[in-house]
């Protein structure tokens, strides 16, 4: 499938608290990481789309889950999003050595994560 989800994201109000429930919800293994200005914690589920979990960073917005999608040329799918009607939220940023994201919302009103590899 030609630009599959590969990674999901739970930007919260309140990070212990969803890490304690999702921690007994699901068989996840959560691990702490550093990341400029906070922590970040991967979601590990074994096999499928695994994610992570972070203090959500627009103050005043509700918990919410954001996906992303895989690209080719993070700057190609950041700029054509925008040319089809897109809001660029965050521009292409690159993410501790791994990769670049970028997060639009589309004409709907609903977010999605762009993620380009790093390799």
């Amino acid at each position: 499938m030609a630009n599959p989800f590969v990674h999901v994201e739970l930007n919260t109000t309140d990070v212990p608290a969803a890490k304690a429930f999702y921690g007994k919800l699901f068989d996840w293994q959560l691990e702490d990481v550093p990341m400029p200005g906070g922590q970040y914690t991967l979601i590990k589920v074994g096999e499928g789309t695994g994610g992570g979990l972070m203090k959500h960073p627009v103050p005043g917005a509700p918990s919410a889950w954001l996906a992303y999608v895989i690209v080719d040329d993070i700057d190609a799918a950041t700029k054509k999003a925008k040319s089809l009607g897109a809001t660029v939220m965050k521009d292409v940023t690159e993410v501790m050595g791994m990769g670049w994201l970028s997060i639009i919302i589309d004409p709907t009103g609903a977010a999605l994560g762009l993620w380009k590899t790093k390799g």
